[in-house]
């Protein structure tokens, strides 16, 4: 098994924990040098990243930022790599021919052409940021199909399920469980929520993430997300997916079957098992993941999630049943929201209900326009044009005073 890999987002904690599963890799017995690192990106953490070249000696670096290039080439000097800059630089190491395998960890909506690009390469992409399937999940699948690529998932939630789906056909599957800890708000008086501080919200109980998804984490919009990735990934509608509140974070999803049987993926808390499944599929091989201590579980608690706590549960299953445009909107709505309450200015409350009003003020829009808001084929200049409204209207709906 040789892979010749890009890592799309190599700063992030995604991209990290990557390199690490890599050396794992190559230091098994047998395995030295087969997972090759061919190309890096980060966006401006330059100088983790110039390190990250300094090591892994890719052939080829894009900096999606590109006020920070020239720090970066300053940083790399004399050193034989190619540097490529923007968003462009993304999409061209996404598609470059001597890569095989993309692990996909570029938060926001700036992966998605690149996702794209690999796609129509007929790639591996391992996919870990929830945009390019949330945005765009029936225009990257149909493609997927086309060109003979292989969508891979690196959510912990989603990999479970596709791990345990790997015990039946798909005509069997019956349903499937995305579990979630609760976050930090599980046990919280619902009357204080709203007013959580930002160090609140961020003391999530688990996993150790960055802001923007350990936010997602508190007000389960993460799990919303990850309900439209869900229907697009395993080909499945809203009625066939469930959310269950897990707050030991041992069964990462589960998988039911018509005949009864239960199949869940079990696992310590810990990121590199999905990312290496992703990157060795269909092969295991030894790795740094941490492993279960079986004699240490007292209990595995599951609890349906409170709809009066987490309305952005809900919000996840009226958007797979809309369509069109609605997860783009939902998605980019989000982002916005919780950049504003991370830099001081909403309250943690205001995200759910900003992300409500876009919601809404899109389907007003578009039915305005003669548009039909269930319309599930929309080109990708739509879906950009849909994501740019909706960070556009959250500005509008603070403007105006919009908030309760």
């Amino acid at each position: 098994m040789r892979k010749r890999i890009a890592i799309l987002g190599s700063t992030g904690s995604i991209g990290t924990t990557a390199l690490r599963v890599i050396d794992g890799l190559n230091s098994s017995p047998g395995k030295e040098g087969k997972f090759e690192v061919i190309a890096l990106s980060g966006h401006s953490n330059v100088k983790l990243l110039a390190e990250q070249v300094r090591r892994y000696r890719p052939n080829y670096v894009a900096v999606s930022d590109v006020d920070c290039v020239e720090e970066f080439r300053r940083l790399i000097e004399g050193l034989d790599v190619k540097v490529l800059a923007g968003a462009e630089g993304l999409t061209e190491i996404a598609g470059l021919e001597e890569v095989d395998t993309v692990l996909a960890a570029v938060v926001g909506v700036a992966g998605l052409s690149a996702v794209l690009a690999a796609v129509r390469k007929g790639k591996r992409i391992a996919i870990a940021n929830k945009e390019p399937l949330v945005i765009a999940g029936q225009l990257i699948t149909a493609e997927a199909k086309k060109y003979g690529a292989e969508l891979l998932p690196v959510d912990s939630e989603h990999s479970a399920i596709f791990q345990a789906m790997q015990a039946g056909r798909h005509e069997e599957v019956a349903k499937i469980v995305l579990t979630t800890s609760g976050g930090p708000f599980r046990k919280a008086n619902p009357a204080g929520i709203p007013d959580a501080s930002i160090e609140q919200v961020l003391a999530h109980p688990v996993w150790r993430m960055g802001p923007k998804i350990t936010v997602d984490s508190a007000t389960m919009m993460n799990k919303a997300l990850e309900i439209i990735e869900a229907r697009w990934l395993f080909d499945v509608p809203a009625e066939k997916i469930e959310v269950m509140v897990h707050p030991e974070s041992i069964v990462h999803s589960m998988v039911e079957f018509v005949d009864g049987s239960v199949i869940a993926q079990m696992g310590s808390p810990d990121m590199s098992l999905p990312i290496q499944y992703a990157l060795t599929y269909p092969l295991r091989l030894p790795g740094p993941a941490k492993k279960l201590q079986l004699d240490r579980l007292k209990t595995l608690t599951f609890e349906k999630p409170n709809p009066q706590v987490f309305p952005a549960i809900e919000m996840g299953f009226e958007v797979v049943q809309k369509g069109g445009t609605a997860a783009a909107v939902f998605n980019a709505a989000n982002e916005a929201a919780v950049g504003q309450f991370l830099a001081g200015k909403i309250k943690f409350g205001n995200i759910v209900e900003l992300v409500r009003r876009c919601l809404d003020n899109h389907i007003i829009e578009m039915n305005g326009h003669g548009q039909n808001a269930r319309d599930t084929n929309a080109s990708l200049e739509e879906l950009l044009e849909a994501d740019a409204w909706a960070k556009k209207e959250v500005t509008e709906c603070l403007k105006n005073h919009q908030l309760r």
